[in-house]
């Protein structure tokens, strides 16, 4: 039973994508991000950056670190946040269908091993990181309200992290 849950458990785990350190992810060969957008970066409703994201954001940029966002969003939002920052971005993604991962490598021109993927969900961005085999960073959702889609994957993953609590194989807290 253990092997079927251990596709949804990140490598890592952090609060918030501002307890990614350029300096962390260079001293451990990651050259590259794929970030999903809503809840991980900012709150799924709000259409712009927050400044402290577009220093976050700036500083990888600084060190030499690509990101490229991969989301299941629609053009028009996706679109709309990414192209002011200047960051390459997939919409409609169909995370986790593997797909758009390999399409973000291909943008990204690294290997896998040089990769990082960051999410707010353990069904679309973990699943989908961990099974194209690459590195994969569970961050706390931003908002603390979700869509339609996301509020029956949270039940789902709430249901998963119980599982895997019991197993074992989970050791932090997802609380704020």
């Amino acid at each position: 039973m253990l092997s079927m849950y251990k596709k949804f458990i990140p490598s890592e785990y952090k609060k918030t994508i501002f307890d990614i350190t350029p300096e962390d992810l260079k001293a451990r060969g990651i050259r590259g991000i794929i970030t999903d957008l809503d809840n991980t970066l900012v709150e799924w409703d709000r259409p712009d950056a927050t400044p402290k994201l577009i220093e976050w954001l700036a500083s990888m940029k600084q060190s030499g670190i690509k990101v490229v966002i991969v989301s299941n969003n629609n053009e028009m939002r996706v679109k709309s946040f990414s192209d002011p920052l200047g960051i390459p971005f997939i919409f409609q993604a169909r995370k986790p269908m593997g797909k758009a991962f390999r399409r973000a490598i291909k943008v990204l021109d690294l290997q896998r091993k040089q990769i990082v993927v960051i999410g707010d969900q353990m069904l679309t961005d973990i699943f989908g990181g961990n099974r194209n085999k690459l590195h994969t960073i569970l961050v706390l959702p931003v908002a603390k309200s979700d869509g339609f889609v996301t509020k029956f994957n949270r039940m789902v993953e709430r249901r998963i992290m119980k599982k895997l609590k019991q197993q074992g194989q989970v050791t932090w807290e997802e609380k704020n």
